[in-house]
Parts: C-alpha cells; sequence; structure tokens
C-alpha cells in the first residue's frame, strides 16, 4: 500500500469503536474525519482526497439525497448493528449498491481488522469500476461523451488558447428524480428519462458545444466560447428552465429536480479536471428540491434573458 494515508468519513454513532480501530490499524494508514450527521459530512463528499465514506446502515435514508450527487468519487461502506443483513430488503440493497456502495458489513465482520481488509478492497474495487467506465467513449445510456472525453475537449481547448486566453465555462448539471423514477417505474423508464433529459439538453445548446454525462445522475456542458460570465448564466438558466419542465415517458408525466455550477475559464481555473471538479463541487452543495437550484449564485441575481450565444 501507499505510505498515503487512506482518508475515511465517518459520523459519530454507535459503531465508533469499530471505526476507530481503523486509525490504529496495521493496514492503514487511515486518517478519520469525524462529523456528527450525514448532512454535516456533505460539504467534503466532493473532495477529490477523499477515500471512502463509513455509515450504519440506519443512516441509509439521509445517504441516499447525498450518493445521488455526481460529485461522491468515494467507496462507501455501510455497517449493519444486527448479526446478519438477510433482513434488509433486497430492493434496498440493489438501491444501496447502485449508489455506488461497496460493502454491507456486521459489526461481527468489522472486527479484528476486518474493516481495514474490506475498506482496503473496496476502495480498489471502486476504482477499477471508475477506470473501467472512463475506457469507454461514450456513455453507453445516453450516447453523450462521458467525463473523460469532456476534459479531453477541455484540454484541446485550452492548449489552443494558453497564448491568448479567452473566455469558456463548464456547467454541471445535478438531476435528482430518477432513483425515485427507477423505484415506482422500473430501470428501463427511468433510462428513457435520462435519454430524453440528454436530448433535451443538446437542443439547448449550440453545436459547437459539447454535453457529456458525467456518471448516471449529472450531466457537463462544455460552453466552447462565451462573451462574459453573465452569458454562462443565461445559458444555465435556460437549460435548468428546459428540465424542469415534465418529461412524457411510458404514459407518465414524470418531474426531477435539478441544480446548477458553473467554473469560468481562466478566472476559476486553467486545468481541465479542476475546473469541472469546481462546477461537479459547487452543483454537489446546490439544493434541488422539486426546484431549479442555485450554487454559486443567488436567483434574485439572475438575468432572466436565454441564451445569446
Amino acid at each position: 500500500m501507499s505510505s498515503k494515508p487512506i482518508r475515511v468519513l465517518a459520523v459519530h454513532g454507535d459503531s465508533d469503536q469499530v471505526i476507530v480501530a481503523l486509525e490504529i490499524s496495521a493496514l492503514g494508514p487511515f486518517e478519520v474525519d469525524w462529523f456528527q450527521s450525514v448532512a454535516a459530512l456533505a460539504g467534503c463528499l466532493a473532495d477529490e482526497d477523499v477515500d471512502a465514506l463509513v455509515l450504519k446502515v440506519s443512516q441509509a435514508e439521509e445517504l441516499g439525497p447525498l450518493l445521488e450527487r455526481s460529485a461522491l468519487n468515494t467507496a462507501v461502506i455501510l455497517i449493519e448493528d444486527h448479526p446478519s443483513v438477510v433482513d434488509v430488503p433486497a430492493a434496498e440493497l440493489s438501491r444501496w449498491l447502485q449508489f455506488g456502495v461497496q460493502e454491507v458489513l456486521t459489526l461481527s465482520e468489522c472486527l479484528d481488522g476486518g474493516l481495514a481488509r474490506r475498506l482496503q478492497a473496496s476502495i480498489e474495487r471502486h476504482r477499477l469500476a471508475c477506470e473501467l467506465r472512463r475506457a469507454y467513449a461514450t456513455d453507453l445510456g445516453t450516447g453523450l461523451p462521458h467525463e473523460q472525453q469532456l476534459i479531453e475537449h477541455m484540454s484541446h481547448l485550452m492548449a489552443l488558447r494558453e497564448r491568448e486566453p479567452a473566455p469558456m465555462a463548464v456547467l454541471v448539471l445535478r438531476v435528482e428524480g430518477l432513483s425515485t423514477v427507477e423505484a415506482r417505474h422500473g430501470a428501463q423508464l427511468a433510462g428513457v428519462l435520462r435519454r430524453k433529459l440528454a436530448v433535451r439538453l443538446r437542443a439547448g445548446v449550440r453545436a459547437s458545444d459539447v454535453v457529456a454525462a458525467i456518471d448516471a445522475y449529472s450531466f457537463g456542458v462544455l460552453l466552447a466560447s462565451v462573451s462574459s460570465p453573465d452569458q454562462a448564466a443565461r445559458v444555465g438558466r435556460k437549460l435548468l428552465t428546459s428540465l424542469h419542465a415534465p418529461f412524457k415517458v411510458g404514459g407518465h408525466d414524470l418531474a426531477v429536480a435539478t441544480a446548477l455550477g458553473i467554473g469560468q475559464y481562466p478566472q476559476d481555473g486553467t486545468q481541465p479536471a479542476a475546473l469541472l471538479h469546481r462546477a461537479v463541487s459547487l452543483a454537489t452543495s446546490a439544493r434541488a428540491e422539486g426546484r431549479v437550484g442555485f450554487a454559486n449564485f443567488t436567483e434574485g441575481s439572475m438575468p432572466g434573458a436565454a441564451n445569446e450565444g
């Protein structure tokens, strides 16, 4: 293992003694950051240095909305206080796995270094899964470029502008509600809804702009050129408004909630991954409670014009 500490986020609770064992485990080194609640650690989930999130199963209901957020790049382990997890409904286990949960362990399985070993294995599986996703040129569900392709587009544009930097922007739109649609209507309808989201986004920007699927719940939009920071905000408002309108899928009127983050080049960053990370972080911190959410500006400050680009 690398000498770099494995950074773990955990919430204070009845299983503290198990997680504390990570800090003294010979399998580490582990660095555990403690929080008083699931909500309190939400702001750290976009941190690129976070390797894993360890919570109790009883906190899973709070966990769900956080795990829908695209910025979560960590392995997730849930700890069950009871002797086994056989009483957990299969549908609930499936939902956690879709959110990125790697393991559901009992307290007894966490003892004698068990948590440390499983945690290391979970982090490695998560890393390999991310690499596998990057190996595909497109997101198979929508046909859009994936995150790595978006970063490559950004790198190309930035390379062309090294001598004379010209403004551009990357938008990240986080969508909440897809998991609810899947639970109520099935994975097929949720997939159709996600494709309709992609089509609506693609129709809302110029041919020179790039729309990408960052993950199952987030989309990125690279605006190849902007005349001013306000133009990126106007495009963001236009796209958010378009996604806020209901979608007709399989005879159902389905609605999603959305949140927006914007990274502006060059003022917010000059490296593609860092610029995208900023936009993802802003979208992650936005509230999207059945309405349009804004992460890096207030609704009252937004101009009402549509995309003029």
